[in-house]
Formats: C-alpha cells, sequence, structure tokens
C-alpha cells in the first residue's frame, strides 16, 4: 500500500463518518469507508430506506446508520467527519458550521484526493469551458504517454482510484464552484476559464459565487501555474491570487505571456520573449471560437510539459465531447446538435456563435436565477424559431420580447416537454435548417442532470421518421 493510500486509511479508520446524500460517488466511497473500518451514518431527506430504492439493500448489508427526514441533518452531532456532496448548498449554514465548531472535520471526496493525491494535479474551473479544456488536457498528457487520472466534476469520483495513482501519473480534474467553495488545497496547475453568472439559485451571492472560484488559486505553493482568461473581467482580476507563474489565454489580444489566436490564424504560445506557433485555427475540427479560447487554454496549461507534437496531434484530430455541440443526425437535409451542456446564457450564446446561418433554437429549463437580457440579442440575431420549454420558458420569452431589437422574428413557440420540442423543430424544419438544443438553463426541473436531457434529446432524434 502507498504510504499516502495508508494516510487515508489512518484518518478513516475507527472514525464515525457522516454522508451527506447517497449519490453515485458517495455510493462507491460509503462501501470503501465501511470496509476500512469507518462507523458511516448516512444523512439523507429521504423518509425511509425503502425509499433508497435498489439501494436500500446495500444500506442493511453494510450496516450504516441513517439520519433520514426534516431533521436529517441531526446526523451531523458527535460525528467525527462529515463529506460533503457538491450538491449540498448549506456549507455556510449553521448546522455545519456548528458542527465544524465542534471539531468535526469538513471534506468532500474531491478534497480529499487533493490531500492525499502522490500525484501532480491539473485543474480547471470557470462558468464555460471546464469539460472541453479539462479534456482536451487529458488528451494532451496522453499524447505525451503520461498516464492520466480524469475525474471531479466530469467522468468518475477520484478518490477510490488514489490505490492506483503513481507520482508519476497527472490528475486532471474539472472543479465547479460546489466542489471548490469548501477546498483548502490547489492543484499545481490551475486554470480559470471565465467567471459570469451561474449557479445564483445555490450561491448567496455573485461573491460567493467568485470567492468559491478563487480557492482554485489561492493555496497553491511553488512551483506552480496560473492559467487565466484574459477576455473575461473577473477572471483577469484573479492575477493577484496568483501564487506563482501566470500566464493568460486570448482570443482577441496578443499577448507575450501566455496563448494567443494570431491574425493570420496561427494558434501561438508567447514565453520568456518567445512565439511559438503551434497550430493553425483551419486545421482545428472543433466547432466554434469559444472552443479556440478552449484550446489556447488548455494548450497555456500543459505548455512545456508535454511535446508541443502532442498539442498539434490532439488540436488537430479532437471534435469534441458529448453533450457539447454534438452532432446527432441529419434527417431530411436538416442537421441536428445536441449541446445540452449549455445550462447558462452564456453558454447558449457561444454555441449560437458556432453556426453561420440562423438555427432553430430549442431552449428553457431550471431556473438558475440568472438573467436572461444578455441572451435575447444574441437570439434575435442568429436564430429563426425559438422553441421553448420548462420552468423559465416565460422568463425567456419575456426577455427576447423586451429586447429593443426584437421586431416579431424570431418566431416563439411554446411546448409542454422535450419530446413536444423536438416533435415541432421536425414538423417545422426544411432542407438545410439546423436544429440545435442549447437550453441556457439547467436541467433540474425536467431531467436529473444535462447528461440525462442531451441523451433523451439523441433517442428523440433518432426516433424521428424518414
Amino acid at each position: 500500500m502507498q504510504k499516502d493510500q495508508q494516510k487515508l486509511v489512518d484518518l478513516i479508520k475507527g472514525k464515525k463518518v457522516a454522508f451527506i446524500g447517497a449519490g453515485v460517488s458517495h455510493k462507491t466511497l460509503i462501501k470503501e469507508f465501511v470496509e476500512l473500518g469507518a462507523h458511516v451514518t448516512l444523512c439523507d431527506q429521504k423518509k425511509s430506506v425503502e425509499d433508497f430504492g435498489d439501494y436500500a439493500a446495500t444500506i442493511k448489508e453494510l450496516g450504516i446508520g441513517l439520519s433520514l427526514g426534516e431533521n436529517y441533518l441531526d446526523g451531523f452531532k458527535g460525528q467525527d467527519i462529515i463529506m460533503r456532496t457538491p450538491g449540498f448548498v448549506g456549507y455556510f449554514e449553521k448546522p455545519l458550521q456548528d458542527a465544524m465548531a465542534a471539531g468535526t472535520m469538513v471534506t468532500s471526496e474531491v478534497e480529499l484526493f487533493f490531500d492525499f493525491c502522490p500525484c501532480e494535479i491539473v485543474a480547471v474551473t470557470g462558468s464555460d469551458g471546464k469539460t472541453t479544456t479539462t479534456t482536451l488536457i487529458s488528451k494532451f498528457y496522453e499524447a505525451a504517454g503520461r498516464k492520466v487520472h480524469l475525474g471531479g466534476n466530469i467522468g468518475a469520483a477520484l478518490l477510490p482510484m488514489l490505490p492506483e495513482v503513481a507520482p508519476e501519473d497527472v490528475a486532471v480534474v474539472e472543479l465547479s464552484s460546489f466542489q471548490l467553495i469548501s477546498m483548502h488545497s490547489s492543484p499545481n496547475i490551475a486554470v480559470v476559464t471565465n467567471v459570469t453568472p451561474n449557479h445564483l439559485d445555490h450561491h448567496k451571492d455573485m461573491q460567493e459565487y467568485i470567492d468559491a472560484k478563487r480557492n482554485i488559486l489561492l493555496y497553491q505553493k511553488q512551483p506552480c501555474r496560473a492559467v487565466l482568461g484574459y477576455e473575461n473581467e473577473i477572471s483577469r482580476s484573479m492575477q493577484k491570487d496568483c501564487k506563482g507563474k501566470q500566464v493568460w489565454f486570448t482570443r482577441l489580444h496578443e499577448t507575450d505571456n501566455g496563448a494567443f489566436l494570431r491574425d493570420d490564424g496561427m494558434l501561438c504560445m508567447a514565453e520568456n520573449g518567445v512565439v511559438t506557433p503551434f497550430l493553425a485555427q483551419k486545421d482545428v475540427k472543433l466547432r466554434g471560437l469559444h472552443n479556440i479560447e478552449n484550446l489556447l487554454a488548455a494548450a497555456a496549461a500543459v505548455w512545456g510539459e508535454v511535446p508541443v507534437e502532442a498539442i498539434q496531434l490532439v488540436g488537430s484530430n479532437f471534435t469534441g465531447v458529448e453533450h457539447r455541440i454534438e452532432p446527432v443526425r441529419t434527417i431530411r437535409g436538416v442537421q441536428w446538435y445536441n449541446d445540452s451542456i449549455a445550462s447558462s446564457p452564456t453558454r447558449t450564446i457561444a454555441g449560437l456563435n458556432a453556426f453561420n446561418e440562423k438555427v432553430i433554437l430549442l431552449a428553457g429549463g431550471y431556473d438558475k436565477h440568472i438573467p436572461f437580457a444578455p441572451l435575447a440579442p444574441e437570439v434575435i440575431k442568429h436564430v429563426k424559431l425559438l422553441i421553448l420549454c420548462g420552468a423559465t420558458a416565460d422568463a425567456i420569452e419575456k426577455a427576447v420580447r423586451e429586447c429593443p431589437d426584437y421586431h416579431g422574428s424570431p418566431e416563439i413557440v411554446r411546448c409542454e416537454s422535450l419530446e413536444d420540442c423536438v416533435k415541432t423543430a421536425y414538423e417545422r424544419a426544411v432542407r438545410g435548417d439546423i436544429v440545435t438544443l442549447s437550453p441556457a438553463c439547467a436541467a433540474f426541473d425536467q431531467f436529473a442532470n444535462f447528461m440525462e436531457r442531451g441523451k433523451v434529446f439523441k433517442k428523440l432524434v433518432m426516433a424521428l421518421g424518414e
């Protein structure tokens, strides 16, 4: 057993550990913690063990204690460790703060991984572009022959991977504000793509959201690197938080310190007075200018860590990840795209700008209390037919209709479900049209997450008749 793994075992064995919720990652960890000798209590709003469905049998088999129902947070009392899930929004609320004041260790799966990981960690956060940038970084390292452990807000839980992690490996991690809000460790290489209003249904205000993102930088130790988006005012302002080497990425300006898009269409890296062109924009297969920015951010993160040839190979062949302007099907001359990851207005705007033609847009979903006014002029500019459903349909329609540029175009159609949206788009689209699901909202009003929404959308599209 590696010494880092042994330290984790020593932390857990014999301890009273409360888990908040039984999500996918926690189910794996609960079993592992019980096997390592922890006395586990599951704190959940469900009212009875039967409400856990198939997992109920596991709860009984493992002998897990339960604190359920309206007062489920009472289970925090007397615990040595509380495992927080990113979905639990009450980090600054009294129950958790009281537990910490009483000496209870409050942590999370990702935080423990950071504490005990023996290898280099590269982490990405931001409001937009996290997943694509994280994926590109992992593929750069893989192309260079490094073993990569990918996780965090993308892929599998990281902590169960710990026994497999060797010092020469690299962990590539996507971090949300929910994960970062309680972090007291930072990665060796940190990337902040941008910071725009998001998740304001969970954070008490925009400042709390920004402060959570800053944690990716605040605990870095030299030697370290911070890659910041230059075009975003908030990410640019985080330069003051950097503890070591800091570089930019920018599509709109040339810089002598970071990755940029040159006027001649070359992606370049400027470092130590040397400008190195490494990829032609025309050779990038990713759709959309926002993905040029993601590619620049990823290249800036790994520069000097991997050969330039690895960046060139991946950059010229990578076509994207699932649910991100993902081509689904062409039917009757109509192209269908799945951009379900677009869970905020800024992401939808980026998706719309990826197309040269006006599109049929399917939008709407869970309300994260983000204003839609900035989205409205982009919809008017890029959309020929707007099809809305979900909890935010009223708010999006209101924003578009009240925009000074709106004069009746695009037409706005309301539907009751995603299935109805797809059916309507199919009936209204003509040869040459593009239909994209780019909701500008989270999925929680109708689906568990954006992945489920995207998969349902693709299934509906694939079922359409010829």
